[in-house]
């Protein structure tokens, strides 16, 4: 994000409904139910969602293959359960009637091979690539207070959709804030913009606003919405098709919405659908973890991490860290500190954060980042207990 002091910055987020979400859903429900049968199991599941039709594909890989073809067996029910429970019952998308076509097969043995411990060779990184985390003093979370709050509208909609408080809303949304900054800090919203699906026909964008406008206001700080700010409500008019009948749908396509809303970089990578082998996800889990750990332990309000990988190669091949000119330490002090505090190759990652467990489909929707730590282990990047380890340590 810019060092300026006064500036406006937008981040936008996506409903559990938006097609690409849908996606992103099946995908890491169909990883949650490989890593429950078995922790290590392989997964690189992508998933395509149009009007009655979703098709699943990619590499999957269980120790037992009698277990595997069992499995397989489930793939379009977990598909199905889902979309029901995303809330689409449409004449062209519905849980019930949906066409589920599943293609995955076994994982590649040339990855395999570079990725598996064998002899003298460490379990190696499930690709090469490049990772970032990030994470800042402005919210509680510390987290960009645009993507953070974005996210928050959309889960305070999706609560009242869900039971039954506001039953016109529908699945799919979109949500978008500027947020201005004051000396750093932020200050107010400047405008908002919200989309979202609406059941019943003759609804006006005006009767949306009514409806949605008392949980955005209850959802943002006070004193953050005034007479000066910009309200965008379903600004095309209807919105009665929604989701995948709408506009189709893919796995990995919301890479900005899944991280810090444009407030950071992004190596690239996608999450969903993918074991924590492979180290666009977990690196990137990890680096979050680290970010927030330097914020948490007051070595600086604004950290942003760099991690590198390269295929079958256990330890990461480099760690850039940026203060951002916030810290009174030398970030190439928070560099050596975090190679003596967090053991960063693939399995160590996975161990540390615990991440060979089934907690993958919550994190599909509303963001991978700025989540509660839970007590089964969900969001356990989101812990700051390396803090104290990171600050004696630099």
């Amino acid at each position: 994000m810019t060092s300026r002091a006064t500036y406006s910055f937008t981040s936008e987020s996506v409903s559990e409904g938006h097609p690409d979400k849908v996606c992103d859903r099946i995908s890491d429900a169909v990883l949650d139910a490989l890593i429950a049968e078995e922790p290590e199991a392989r997964v690189a599941c992508e998933t395509f969602a149009t009007t009655d039709r979703v098709v699943i594909g990619g590499e999957v890989g269980l120790s037992d293959q009698a277990k595997l073809a069992d499995y397989m067996g489930r793939i379009e029910d977990i598909a199905r359960a889902c979309i029901r429970d995303i809330g689409y019952e449409q004449d062209k998308f519905h849980h019930e009637t949906v066409e589920v076509t599943n293609l995955l097969h076994e994982q590649s043995a040339h990855i395999a091979q570079g990725v598996d411990a064998a002899g003298n060779k460490d379990e190696g990184a499930g690709d090469q690539g490049i990772m970032f985390g990030y994470a800042c003093s402005e919210t509680e979370a510390l987290m960009p207070a645009p993507i953070q709050f974005a996210h928050a509208i959309l889960r305070r909609l999706a609560e009242v959709r869900k039971d039954g408080t506001e039953p016109t809303l529908g699945p799919d949304a979109k949500s978008q804030l500027t947020v201005r900054y004051e000396n750093g800090t932020p200050v107010g919203v400047s405008s908002i913009v919200l989309s979202t699906q609406h059941l019943d026909e003759a609804m006006t964008s005006a009767d949306v606003r009514a409806v949605v406008e008392p949980y955005v206001r209850e959802v943002l700080p006070d004193g953050w919405i005034g007479a000066e700010t910009v309200w965008h409500v379903n600004p095309t008019g209807k919105f009665v098709i929604g989701g995948p009948d709408g506009d189709a749908g893919l796995t990995g396509r919301k890479i900005i919405v899944d991280t810090y809303g444009g407030a950071a970089p992004h190596g690239g990578g996608a999450f969903s659908g993918k074991d924590p082998t492979k180290v666009d996800r977990s690196a990137a889990y990890a680096a979050r973890y680290l970010a927030k750990n330097v914020v948490a332990a007051g070595l600086a309000s604004r950290c942003t991490l760099q991690l590198s990988y390269a295929i079958g190669v256990s330890e990461p091949l480099s760690i850039y860290a940026d203060l951002h000119g916030t810290g009174d330490v030398d970030p190439a002090a928070v560099e050596a500190a975090i190679r003596t505090t967090m053991d960063l190759t693939p399995r160590g990652i996975r161990t540390h954060l615990g991440l060979n467990r089934p907690i993958y489909q919550r994190t599909a929707a509303y963001g991978h980042f700025g989540r509660a730590p839970e007590a089964d282990g969900g969001f356990s990047w989101e812990r700051t207990d390396l803090a104290e380890a990171l600050a004696n340590a630099v």
